[in-house]
C-alpha cells in the first residue's frame, strides 16, 4: 500500500454545496427512499446504524493550474460484501454522508475494509484479466454541473475542484431494470468493465483517504441529505413600498435620460464634424489644386535659389568693374584738380617775379625755368582755343575765369576713351552667359508679380517687398556702371530701364490694398540702398564744385532723386542726409583749396592789359563762379548752410576784400550786380522786410561806399545801378537814406515799385 499524506477534516452540513447529496441529487423523486438498500442494513456492523462522514482534504498542488490534486475518500461498512444475487456480482456503489463527529479511526473498521477490497479485486480478476479504464462518468459530470450552477459563487478555483471517482448511485428501479433487461454479450462485457473500473476507483480512494469511524455510525443513506436547498423564509428583507420603487425608477430614469442627452450631444457633434469635413472637402475641391500650388511654390523656391547663386557668382565681377570705372573717373578728376592747382601756383609765382622786377626797375630779362614756361604756354594755348570756340558760338559776353578748364590733350583723351571702352566691354560680358530670367529686371519682377496676383496672402506674408531690392541691387549697379551724373547728357532717373520696370511693377499693384507695403517700399529702398550711395561717391571723389556744368547736372539728378524719394518715403532717410552732408563737405574743401584772389598794388592793376590785372580778374570771377555754384543748391540744402558757405565763407572773406581793393567804376558795379543776381530770391520774398539778412551787411556797406565814391566821380551815372541792387537785397532803409542824402528823387520810384 502506498504512503498516504496527512489528512485534515472539516465539518460538512447537509445543505452544503460540497456534500454528496447536493452534488449528485437523485434523478427521480423517489430516489431517497429507494436508496435505502436492505442489503446494506443487513450487512452493517453489529454496533447498529452509524453515520460515517467523509472529510475531503483539498490540497493545493504545485503543478499547473487546473491540475491541482483533490483528495476524497468513501468507505463502506465493515461487513459490506458483494451482492449475492445475480448480475455482474460487483458491489453496489453508494454515496454516504460522513459526520464530522467522527475524528477517530478504529483498527477493526480499517481491517474490514481492506479485506473487502481484496476480495473484490480477486473477484474482478477471476472474471477478466484486467480492469478496464474506459469509464464514462456522464451522470456524475452532469450532477457536478448542476451543483456548480447552484453554488457558482462558492466554487473554488480549477486546481481546487473535486474530481469525481465514483459513479452516480442508482435507484432500485434502475437496478431492477438492469437485471430484467436482456443484454447481449457485448453489452455485458462493457458493463462488466465499467463495474470493474468503479471498483478500482473505490479501492484507490480507500487507499488515499483515511476514514474515521465512531459510535452510532449509520451507513444508510440519509433522506435529509437528498433534499434540495430551499429558500430560508426566516431571513428578514428590507421593507418595500411603492414610493421606494417609484424613487428608484425615477433615479434610474434620470440616469438614462442623462446618458441619452450625452449621447445626443455626441451625435450632434459628430454631425457637425461631418458637415465641416464635407464643407472643407468642397472648399478644397473648388479652390486651386494643391498640387499646382505646391508646384508653383517649389518652382519659385528653385528660381530664387538659382537667382541668388547667379548673383553671388557675378557680384565679384560687378565690384571689379565698378572699381575700375570709379578709379578711371577719379584719376581724371584728380588730374584736373592737380593741374589747376599747379598752374595757379606757377602763374602766381611768375607774376610775383614780375612784380619784384618792376620794383627794382631793372631792364634785365626775367629768368623762367622751362617747366614754368611750358605750363604758361599750355595755359595760354587752352585759353585761345576756348576764345575761338566762344567766338564761333557767338558767346561774346563771357568773363575770363568762368570757364571750366577741363580740356585734355589728344593723347590723354585717347587713353581715357580706350580704357573706358574696355570697361564697357567687360561690363557687357558680365551676364552674357546668363538667361534673361536671371539678369533682366523686368523678367524677375514679372515672376514676383505672378506670385502676387495668384497668391497675394503668401506674397505679403513672406515680406517680398523687403527682399526684392536686395535681389535687384547687383543688377541695378550693373546698369549704373557707365552712368555719370556729372555729365549733362547723362540719362535721367526716370529714363533708366530699372526704374521703368519698377514703375510697371508698382502700376500693376495699384488696385491692391497693400500697395504701400510693397511697391513704394521697393522703390524707396532701391533709391536709398543703391542709387544714393552711387551719387555720394561721385560727390565725395569726382565732383568739381568749380565746374558749373558738373554742378548743374549733379543738382538736376539729385533734385529728381530726392523728390522721388520724398514721395515714396515720408521720413528723411539716412542716405539722403549722407549725400547732402558730403555736398557741404566738398564745397567747404573747394573754398579752402581752390579760391585764391591775389591783391596787387593799384598802380599795377590800373592797366587792364597787364598780366597782374588779368590774373586777378580771372581769379575773382572764378570765386564768383564758385559762389554761384554753391547757391545753386538752394532748395536742396538748408538756407542756413548756404548762407554760411556762400556769404560767410566766400563772399565776406574773399570777394568783398577783392572789391574793396578794386578801383570804383563800371567794372565794380558789374561785379556787384552779378553777385546780387546769384542770390536766391526766396531769401527776400518777405514784403515787410526792410533790412537785409545779417550775412549781407558787409556787402551793403560796400555798395553804399561805392555809391558815394561814384557820385563824386565821373561815373556818377553808375549810382543808379547801385540803388536797384540795394532794393533787390531788401536794404530799403539804406537806399532811402542814400537817395535823400544825394537828392536823387528820380530813383524813389525804384523803391516804390518794390
Amino acid at each position: 500500500m502506498a504512503h498516504r499524506p496527512k489528512r485534515t477534516f472539516r465539518q460538512r452540513r447537509a445543505h452544503s454545496s460540497d456534500s454528496d447529496g447536493a452534488e449528485e441529487p437523485s434523478s427521480e423523486p423517489g430516489a431517497p427512499e429507494e436508496q435505502a438498500a436492505p442489503g446494506l442494513t443487513e450487512e452493517g456492523p453489529p454496533s447498529g446504524r452509524g453515520r460515517v462522514e467523509v472529510t475531503a482534504g483539498r490540497v493545493r498542488g504545485r503543478g499547473p493550474r487546473g491540475r491541482g490534486r483533490v483528495w476524497a475518500s468513501s468507505r463502506r461498512a465493515a461487513g459490506a460484501a458483494p451482492r449475492a444475487e445475480g448480475g455482474s456480482g460487483v458491489p453496489e456503489s453508494r454515496v454516504v454522508d460522513l459526520s464530522t463527529d467522527e475524528e477517530r479511526e478504529t483498527p477493526h473498521s480499517s481491517k474490514t475494509f481492506i479485506q473487502a477490497a481484496r476480495r473484490k479485486r480477486e473477484l474482478a480478476r477471476a472474471q477478466d484479466d484486467y480492469i478496464s479504464l474506459d469509464v464514462k462518468h456522464t451522470s456524475t459530470i452532469t450532477g457536478m454541473k448542476k451543483n456548480s450552477d447552484e453554488d457558482s459563487e462558492s466554487e473554488p478555483d480549477d486546481h481546487e475542484k473535486r474530481i469525481p471517482f465514483t459513479p452516480k448511485p442508482q435507484t432500485l428501479k434502475q437496478r431492477m431494470a438492469e437485471e430484467t433487461t436482456p443484454r447481449n454479450e457485448e453489452t455485458s462485457e462493457e458493463s462488466q468493465e465499467d463495474e470493474n473500473q468503479d471498483i478500482w476507483e473505490q479501492q484507490q480512494m480507500r487507499k488515499a483517504v483515511k476514514i474515521t469511524e465512531g459510535p452510532g455510525l449509520d451507513l444508510s443513506y440519509s433522506s435529509e441529505l437528498q433534499t434540495v436547498k430551499k429558500f430560508d423564509t426566516s431571513i428578514s428583507l428590507p421593507p418595500v413600498n411603492l414610493e421606494i420603487i417609484k424613487k428608484q425608477l425615477n433615479t434610474r430614469l434620470t440616469l438614462l435620460q442623462d446618458t441619452h442627452r450625452s449621447h445626443l450631444r455626441e451625435y450632434e457633434k459628430y454631425i457637425q464634424d461631418v458637415k465641416s469635413s464635407k464643407s472643407t472637402i468642397q472648399n478644397l475641391e473648388n479652390s486651386s489644386n494643391q498640387a499646382l500650388n505646391f508646384k508653383f511654390y517649389k518652382s519659385m523656391k528653385i528660381y530664387v535659389e538659382n537667382l541668388i547663386d547667379c548673383l553671388n557668382e557675378k557680384i565679384i565681377s560687378i565690384q571689379e568693374i565698378e572699381s575700375s570705372m570709379h578709379a578711371l573717373l577719379l584719376k581724371q578728376a584728380m588730374t584736373f584738380v592737380k593741374r589747376r592747382q599747379d598752374e595757379l601756383k606757377h602763374e602766381s609765382t611768375y607774376l610775383q617775379q614780375l612784380s619784384r622786377r618792376a620794383e627794382t626797375s631793372t631792364n634785365e630779362s626775367l629768368a623762367v625755368d622751362e617747366k614754368t614756361q611750358w605750363i604758361l604756354e599750355e595755359i595760354e594755348s587752352r585759353r585761345s582755343r576756348r576764345r575761338q570756340a566762344r567766338a564761333l558760338s557767338g558767346n561774346c559776353d563771357h568773363q575770363e575765369g568762368t570757364s571750366s578748364d577741363d580740356e585734355l590733350s589728344s593723347a590723354d583723351m585717347n587713353d581715357f576713351q580706350k580704357t573706358q571702352g574696355d570697361i564697357s566691354q567687360d561690363h557687357k560680358k558680365i551676364f552674357e552667359d546668363v538667361h534673361d530670367d536671371f539678369c533682366n529686371i523686368q523678367h524677375i519682377l514679372l515672376k514676383f508679380q505672378q506670385w502676387r496676383e495668384k497668391y497675394p496672402d503668401s506674397y505679403y506674408e513672406a515680406f517680398i517687398s523687403l527682399w526684392i531690392p536686395k535681389l535687384l541691387n547687383p543688377l541695378i549697379r550693373v546698369q549704373l556702371i557707365d552712368w555719370n551724373p556729372l555729365k549733362f547728357d547723362a540719362i535721367g532717373l526716370k529714363q533708366m530701364p530699372w526704374f521703368t520696370s519698377i514703375e510697371e511693377f508698382m502700376a500693376s499693384s495699384m488696385e491692391d490694398s497693400k500697395k504701400e507695403d510693397s511697391s513704394d517700399k521697393i522703390l524707396s529702398t532701391v533709391i536709398n540702398k543703391t542709387l544714393i550711395p552711387r551719387l555720394t561717391d561721385f560727390v565725395e571723389f569726382i565732383w568739381d564744385p568749380l565746374s558749373t556744368s558738373q554742378t548743374t547736372s549733379l543738382i538736376t539728378h539729385c533734385r529728381v532723386i530726392l523728390e522721388e524719394l520724398s514721395t515714396c518715403a515720408n521720413e528723411v532717410s539716412k542716405g539722403k542726409q549722407d549725400l547732402l552732408k558730403s555736398v557741404v563737405v566738398r564745397m567747404k574743401k573747394a573754398i579752402e583749396d581752390d579760391v585764391f584772389i591775389p591783391l596787387y598794388p593799384k598802380r599795377t592793376v590800373e592797366n587792364k592789359t597787364s598780366p597782374h590785372s588779368k590774373f586777378q580778374e580771372r581769379q575773382f570771377w572764378s570765386g564768383v563762379k564758385l559762389f554761384h555754384n554753391i547757391l545753386l543748391w538752394n532748395g536742396l540744402l538748408p538756407d542756413d548752410t548756404l548762407q554760411e558757405l556762400g556769404l560767410g565763407k566766400l563772399l565776406n572773406r574773399y570777394l568783398i576784400i577783392a572789391l574793396l581793393n578794386a578801383i570804383p567804376g563800371p567794372d565794380v558795379v558789374k561785379k556787384c550786380d552779378q553777385i546780387a543776381a546769384y542770390l536766391p530770391e526766396k531769401w527776400f520774398q518777405n514784403s515787410a522786410m526792410r533790412t537785409s539778412i545779417p550775412q549781407l551787411e558787409n556787402f551793403i556797406q560796400f555798395l553804399l561806399q561805392c555809391a558815394h565814391k561814384l557820385s563824386r566821380s565821373e561815373f556818377r551815372d553808375e549810382v543808379k545801378e547801385i540803388i536797384p541792387i540795394l532794393v533787390k537785397i531788401k536794404a530799403l532803409n539804406q537806399a532811402e537814406s542814400f537817395i535823400e542824402e544825394y537828392q536823387l528823387d528820380h530813383l524813389k520810384s525804384v523803391i516804390k515799385e518794390v
